[in-house]
This record gives C-alpha cells, sequence and structure tokens, in this order.
C-alpha cells in the first residue's frame, strides 16, 4: 500500500512538473486559440492538493511514518 502511494505521489509531482512546463509555454506563446496559462496552474495546484490530502491520509492511518524529532 505504500510503494503505491508513492509511485502515485511521483506521478503527480512529474505531472505538476509537467503542466508548469505547459504553463510556460502557453505564457509565451499568448495564443488566444489555444488554452490558456492559468487552466495548466489550475491543474498543478489540484495535482499538488491531491498529493496533500494523500500524504495526511496516509500519515493519519499510520502507513507513513513522519521523520522523528532532532530533540
Amino acid at each position: 500500500m505504500v510503494v503505491t502511494a508513492k509511485i502515485i505521489l511521483v506521478l503527480l509531482m512529474l505531472f505538476m512538473v509537467f503542466n508548469l512546463m505547459r504553463a510556460l509555454l502557453a505564457m509565451l506563446r499568448d495564443d488566444p486559440s489555444k488554452p490558456s496559462m492559468t487552466r495548466y496552474l489550475g491543474r498543478r495546484v489540484g495535482a499538488s492538493a491531491l498529493a496533500i490530502l494523500i500524504i495526511i491520509i496516509l500519515l493519519a492511518t499510520g502507513l507513513l511514518d513522519p521523520n522523528p524529532r532532532p530533540y
């Protein structure tokens, strides 16, 4: 279960980077007939929210152990 969640998180991170690059290209082109930059940035924000939600669920269920306190 934990390995599957980590794979999903890595894929979400790659999806975020991909959408960030697409937003950059959309911003540089500034073509009104193509999707706007905000579409790609919105997808990136949604993927970030999903990643945070998955991490919180894994921490709450005890499947993922946080780093130990340094003191």
